[in-house]
């Protein structure tokens, strides 16, 4: 009797021992998760991609937001995050760091030609900027790439004179200003970053214009090497690749 209790003790110990590795097993499993750096100006589409690759797959992704210069010393040596969302040429430095396990091309950033509601200057292109006492605001080429590129398009169209007695003293340094900026009518019309225009996009309209710059801003979803979670950032590269162009071109992010 006792050493038929004894087996009896030994299997349901065994079968306790079996269950709790399982538990072990499934805690693990659940516990993955991935770290997304996020450039600050990526946020909408970002969150998008993220919330709809875990409804699929069931993997919870961490974001964390900062400017691209903020997240790449800690690329650099390795230290933080599966995952980048950046811009150009935040690629080439991931890849002379040789960090580098991939990436995804989902987009651009790129200037438009913003006006109020409806459009009421009837502005068909960057030359009416030009036009005697329209009301224009502009990013500062100090403090903004945006900025940098249009006073070179205007430049080489020969009527950055012209526009900026327009300006006048509405040179900004953040975009949302200009988006406050048509959403008051305190301006007829700006040139802003594409994504940040779409935040606004209830409050002014984009005019299609010819992409006219010289430089163009690549939008990059990039697969870190040293992640521990190869695997899974394979997974989140691989449904990036089919769904993030779509969901990017819907917040704007298109030239």
């Amino acid at each position: 009797m006792i050493r038929f209790g004894s087996i009896t003790i030994i299997a349901v110990t065994i079968v306790i021992l079996l269950a709790g590795c399982d538990s072990d097993k499934t805690t693990i499993q659940d516990n993955k998760e991935l770290v997304l750096l996020c450039g600050s100006s990526f946020v909408p589409p970002s969150n998008e991609l993220v919330e709809q690759f875990t409804a699929e797959t069931g993997i919870e992704i961490v974001t964390t937001t900062a400017g691209s210069e903020d997240f790449l010393p800690l690329v650099k040596a390795g230290q933080k995050g599966d995952i980048l969302i950046t811009h150009d040429p935040y690629l080439d430095y991931v890849r002379e760091a040789d960090a580098l396990a991939g990436n995804v091309q989902v987009g651009f950033v790129a200037p438009v030609l913003a006006v109020q509601k409806g459009n009421p200057k009837k502005l068909k292109s960057i030359n009416d900027l030009t036009t005697a006492g329209l009301k224009v605001a502009l990013t500062d080429p100090q403090y903004s790439t945006c900025g940098e590129m249009v006073f070179k398009l205007l430049e080489n169209k020969g009527i950055k004179d012209a526009v900026m007695q327009n300006v006048g003293n509405r040179l900004t340094k953040g975009h949302p200003t200009l988006g406050n900026y048509l959403k008051t009518d305190a301006v007829d019309a700006v040139i802003m970053w594409n994504g940040v225009a779409n935040t606004f996009r209830d409050d002014l309209d984009v005019v299609k214009t010819p992409y006219e710059y010289d430089t163009e801003i690549r939008v990059h979803v990039i697969g870190l090497n040293y992640s521990k979670h190869a695997e899974l950032v394979k997974r989140f590269m691989d449904f990036t690749q089919q769904y993030g162009s779509e969901i990017f071109a819907k917040h704007g992010y298109i030239k």
